[in-house]
Parts: structure tokens; C-alpha cells; sequence
């Protein structure tokens, strides 16, 4: 039977000479967390301040507590994809009958927790009974419990339950129960695993499950209660996430699953099976939560940052499989005796030690005087992913280029969780503004009451943040410009037709008063009759994708709304010859691809914004209110419609 620790082979005398060396390759990821630190502390002035540790704990938080249940299927050999969506889906589940279905608080919490072990059994059905691979039998629970969340909440994100959002805040003011329910379900994890019978039957499967199942081991059964466990951790994880934005939101922990499975294997366990720990996997959450935010705070391109987190990872894994080389071999599960328990103890007490001598000597190093905090501003988009907002972040750069000073600019891959992250680690450095283009608006406002807590002024730009003060407002208007587009579409068709509609990505404020603006303006055309709403995502692929789908029931459709030029660009491409002529499209954002189409005519307009002018104003407000300076509320910059006639004339 395999085991989750591992002993030296080399004698004493090998042991008396590799000292320190060895007891730091015994435990790779443990080292690479340290390193990972003294790097971090050397390059960033404020990556070891009080309140940036407490971040960093607070963003580990839920990688940590998926991983913990990840741990469990992957001692056993399998895999679990679905961790994200089922978090997900607990969350919007816990919110839904909450508030729309008024079930008590208390029992809404126990059906959360019951549908994450519900996700968890169906995987063990079908992988021990149904005989999937458990990659096939999860990758299929991913998309379920992400279409239920979708289902469930209708796309938008539901309020949650002061009562339980409480998780998401602080005790006394200054520890966050995120990372108390972190330590606790990292604690019950350590427990199951080396002290209950279910965790000695996870190594046993892990190590080899034909000889498990014939010394009398109950393999099915076993899997099945070790995927509900993984489903139960899913579910506890999105309460967690969900308080923490105080919004259930049915996109939330997308690819969160991939962090789950690659903090457990930095921690030191075998995809293999048979090996693995709850301490390890800790660290493994850790180094990958220290990564991100020394990366933010070190202004390090958000493209760059993917890059060097892959790297990491993979120097961090093959640190660990070079240590197994050096000569470490596997110990009988259950026969680690005192010494090595206290070897381990004496591990961890060195690791503290070592921190504890790097945080004295970078605070000398730095003198506790961090940068100049009016000459740095942080601006958090919701994607780098789509040229409009890459064009915020140019007119943003132009402008603090202009003004000399330093712009730190993070891409939250619309994942209102990764920009919750951003936003704590601006406030814990040394800036003077900060600029945010919320995922969503209700999710962004406990990150923003940080920065209010601290003095930090934020400009919020092109979407609002609810439920927390913004020095001001820079934006258009997309209610407006979604009764421009309708009233565009439908006088081009006379009035009369049918015509399809391309929402943007479920839940983002965007999509939600585009759509809102669009059916507003469409009531004064009683003529025009919409057959068919589709979502895309606001991405060119999906676009061409999902029009293409739409002609097979409606081939002879008269015309097309996207809420973003992407997807209109999309839709044109799948009309191929006909659009611009029997088929008019518009798009919305006025990007250089659409104008560009609408001056070849395959697209009739676009309600154009001004992204750079948007960026441009924002860091101008933000630079301004730095200063203390009075600055307005609300800044809009207007929309237009832009057509053929007038495109060669529109600044943009």
C-alpha cells in the first residue's frame, strides 16, 4: 500500500551530511514556497505588509478547499473537472432559494451542501458503476452543473444572504474567515486521510486498486463516498467564493478546477494515485496565490503573467521529481512512526524560521517606505480579450505615459473572483488611485469597500459598482445605445421583419442593459418580430458559430443585433454573401474590425463608443482625485450610431 509521506533512503551518516540540503529536497514544494517568498519580498516593497499576507491567504482560500477534495480523488488514483461548476452551482443554488424561493437560511445552506454531494455521487456512479473514465464522467459534470447554473439563475448573478456572507468578511477587523474555514477544512482533510478507514482505503486504490478490491476493500463503494467528498469540499468552496463577492454568480470558478488539480500535484501528489497530503496540497494553493499577487504588484504584463505561472509550475513539479530521484523511496502507509513525524515537525518549524528572518530582512531592506503612492494608479479590466477593452487599456497608458506615472494594468479574464483578487492586491500596495472595469457590478463592490476603507479613491469605468462608494463614473451609456442600435436595425428593414439577437456573456452588466436598451427601443416597431435569442459570449468564434446554428432554423431572417462587434463580425462571416444585403447587421463598440466592416458595408452599423477616450478620461479622474481634488460623479461619453455615410468621419 502506497503512502502520502516518503523517507529517505540514505543512512544516518548520509542524513548527519545532507543536513539542511536534504531536509529542503525531502519537501520541494515547501522549498519552492520559500524561494518563491524571498523573491517576492526582494522585488515588491509591499508584498510583506500585513495586509497584503492576510491577501494572499484570502486568495488561496478557495483553490485551497477545492484542491483539499481534489486530493481525495486524485490519492485514488482519478480526477475531478467538475469541481468548479459544481462550486458554482452550490452557490446559485444556496442564493436562488434564498431569496426567490424564501427557504430559511439554515436549510438553504444544507441544500447547497447536499447538491455539491449530490454532483459528487453522480461522478462515483459513473466512474465505479458506469465504468467511465473518471476524465469523461467529470468533464460531463462540468458542463451540467454550469448549464444547471445557468438554468437556475437565468444568467445574472443573485444576491446573497447577508447571513452568509459573513463568511466572506473579517473577524476583529483584520482575519478573514475565508482562511479560518481554509486552516479548518485543511485540518479535516489531514484527519480523513491519515486517521480514518476511507482515507487508508484512498492510498490503497491510488497504489493498486486490483489488489485493494482483492483484499476485501469495497472499491465502488469507496469511490463513491471519495467523489462525494470531493463534490462536498466543490460545495463548501463556492459558499465561500460566493459570500466573498456576496453575489452567487453562475459564471464564477471557471478553470478553477485546473488550479485545484495543479496545487495538489505541487503539493507533492502522483497523478498516478497513491500518494498525496493535505499540507502539501496547502502549499501548492499557496505558491500559486503568491505567484499572482507578487506578479500584480510587480506591474507584470497580464499576458506575461500566464506565462510565467506555467513556468512555475512546472519548475515547481519537476523540483519535486527530482527530489524523488535523489533517492527518496515510499513508506508503508500507516508505519510512519514518531521520528518521522518529527522530522516533518522540525520541516515546518524551519520554514518558519526562514520566513520569519526574511520578513526582518526585506522591511530593512525596503525601510518600510514604500513608493510614492500618487505617481502609481492600478486599472482592473474585465478582459483583455476583446479590442474594446484593449483599447481602454491603450488610452489609459497613453495617458499615464503623458502624465509620468506608473499604470498597473490586470486582465480578470471576466472571472469576477480573479478581479476581487486584483483589486485587494492594489490595495494592499502603494497606489494612489484605482481605476476598475467591474466583470460585475455587484460583485466588485466588496473589493472597492476595501479600497474606500483605505483611503484609496476608485474610478470605475464603462460599467457602475453597486453597493460601494466610486469617486466617479466614466461611461457610455449602453441602455441608450441599445435603443440606438434597435431604432438603427429597424428603420433600415422598413419597419417590418424578423430579426435574431446575439447576447453577450450571461450575467455581465453589459449584455444585461444592451439587451435591456435594445428590447426597450424595439417597442415603437411592432413590425419587427424577434425570432430567436442567442448567447455568444461576446467572442467572434462563438458568433460565427451560433449564427451558423440560427440559419438552420431561420435562413430567411431579416436582420441581426450582437451586443458587441465580435460577435457581429461573427454572424457576418456565417452569412457569408448575405449580409449587408438581404441581411442587415449591427454590431456595438465601434472597434476597428467593425468600422472597418461597416465601411466595406457587410455590416449596415455599430453603436460606437470611445474606448481610448474612455481610458484617457478615466486616468485623468483618477490622477485628479489622488490629488484630493473634486472630480464629478458621472462622466459620460456619448454613443453613436455609425453607418457608411459617416464612418470615414468618426474620430473614434
Amino acid at each position: 500500500m502506497a503512502a502520502d509521506t516518503l523517507k529517505s533512503s540514505t543512512g544516518a551518516g548520509g542524513a548527519s551530511g545532507g543536513g539542511l540540503r536534504r531536509l529542503l529536497l525531502d519537501n520541494g514544494a515547501l522549498t519552492a514556497l520559500i524561494v518563491l517568498v524571498i523573491a517576492m519580498s526582494a522585488l515588491s516593497g509591499d508584498f510583506l505588509t500585513a495586509d497584503n499576507l492576510l491577501n494572499i491567504g484570502v486568495q488561496a482560500a478557495v483553490t485551497a478547499i477545492l484542491a483539499f477534495g481534489v486530493t481525495f480523488v486524485i490519492v485514488s488514483a482519478g480526477i475531478d473537472l467538475s469541481v468548479g461548476s459544481v462550486a458554482a452551482l452550490s452557490a446559485t443554488v444556496l442564493a436562488w432559494s434564498a431569496t426567490s424561493q424564501g427557504v430559511p437560511v439554515v436549510l438553504a445552506v444544507l441544500l447547497a451542501v447536499a447538491t455539491g454531494i449530490a454532483c459528487g455521487l453522480v461522478n462515483g456512479f459513473l466512474v465505479s458503476y458506469g465504468k467511465l473514465p473518471s476524465f469523461i464522467a467529470t468533464l460531463a459534470m462540468l458542463s451540467v452543473a454550469r448549464g444547471l447554473s445557468l438554468v437556475i439563475s437565468q444568467g445574472s448573478p443573485i444576491a446573497f444572504p447577508d447571513s452568509v456572507s459573513h463568511l466572506g468578511d473579517t473577524l476583529g477587523g483584520w482575519l478573514p474567515v475565508p482562511v479560518l474555514v481554509m486552516v479548518a477544512l485543511g485540518l479535516l482533510t489531514a484527519f480523513v486521510l491519515g486517521r480514518t478507514y476511507i482515507g487508508r482505503s484512498m492510498y490503497a486504490i491510488g497504489g493498486n486498486e486490483e489488489a485493494a478490491r482483492l483484499s476485501g476493500l469495497r472499491v465502488k463503494k469507496q469511490k463513491l463516498a471519495i467523489y462525494a467528498l470531493s463534490g462536498l469540499f466543490a460545495a463548501a468552496a463556492g459558499i465561500v467564493l460566493a459570500a466573498r463577492l456576496s453575489s452567487a454568480q453562475p459564471q464564477a470558478a471557471q478553470g478553477y478546477e485546473l488550479d485545484a488539480i495543479a496545487a495538489v500535484v505541487i503539493g507533492g501528489a502522483s497523478l498516478a494515485g497513491g500518494t498525496g497530503k493535505a499540507s502539501g496540497t496547502l502549499i501548492g494553493a499557496l505558491i500559486l496565490a503568491v505567484l499572482r499577487n507578487g506578479l500584480n504588484l510587480l506591474s507584470v504584463s497580464a499576458f506575461w503573467q500566464q506565462v510565467v505561472i506555467g513556468v512555475v509550475i512546472a519548475l515547481a513539479v519537476l523540483l519535486d521529481t527530482l527530489r524523488r530521484k535523489a533517492g527518496a523511496t515510499p513508506a508503508a502507509a500507516g508505519t510512519s512512526g514518531g521520528g518521522n513525524r518529527g522530522k516533518q515537525a522540525a520541516t515546518y518549524v524551519l520554514a518558519a524560521v526562514v520566513a520569519a528572518a526574511v520578513v526582518g530582512a526585506m522591511s530593512f531592506l525596503h525601510n518600510g517606505s514604500p513608493a510614492a503612492r500618487n505617481e502609481r494608479i492600478g486599472l482592473s479590466l474585465s478582459t483583455l480579450n476583446n479590442p474594446f477593452f484593449v483599447q481602454i487599456r491603450d488610452g489609459a497608458e497613453a495617458e499615464a505615459k503623458k502624465r509620468g506615472v506608473d499604470l498597473t494594468v490586470t486582465d480578470a479574464q471576466n472571472d469576477a473572483s480573479q478581479q476581487a483578487n486584483h483589486l485587494q492586491n492594489f490595495t494592499s500596495g502603494s497606489l494612489g488611485a484605482i481605476v476598475v472595469n467591474p466583470v460585475d457590478s455587484d460583485a466588485a463592490g466588496p473589493s472597492v469597500r476595501s479600497a474606500n476603507n483605505s483611503d484609496i479613491p476608485v474610478i470605475a469605468v464603462d460599467r457602475g459598482v453597486n453597493g460601494a462608494e466610486t469617486a466617479a463614473l466614466v461611461a457610455s451609456d449602453n441602455v441608450a445605445g441599445g435603443r440606438l442600435g434597435a431604432k438603427a436595425l429597424a428603420e433600415k428593414l422598413g419597419g417590418e421583419g424578423t430579426i435574431v439577437i446575439l447576447q453577450g456573456q450571461a450575467g455581465t452588466s453589459a449584455s444585461r442593459e444592451r439587451g435591456a436598451g435594445f428590447a426597450e427601443g424595439l417597442k415603437d416597431y411592432p413590425g419587427i418580430e424577434v425570432v430567436a435569442k442567442q448567447p455568444a459570449d461576446f467572442d467572434r468564434t462563438k458568433g460565427l458559430d451560433v449564427m451558423t446554428n440560427l440559419l438552420q432554423a431561420h435562413p430567411d431572417v431579416d436582420g441581426v443585433f450582437a451586443e458587441n462587434d465580435e460577435m457581429a463580425l461573427g454572424a457576418i462571416k456565417a452569412l457569408g454573401s448575405k449580409a449587408g444585403k438581404s441581411v442587415q447587421v449591427v454590431g456595438f463598440d465601434g472597434t476597428p474590425d467593425g468600422l472597418r466592416a461597416v465601411q466595406e458595408g457587410t455590416l449596415y452599423a455599430s453603436v460606437a463608443q470611445v474606448p481610448r477616450e474612455l481610458g484617457r478620461i478615466a486616468v485623468d479622474n483618477a490622477l485628479r482625485a489622488a490629488e484630493g481634488e473634486k472630480v464629478s460623479e458621472t462622466v459620460k461619453v456619448p454613443v453613436k450610431v455609425v453607418t457608411k455615410e459617416n464612418v470615414a468621419g468618426f474620430g473614434g
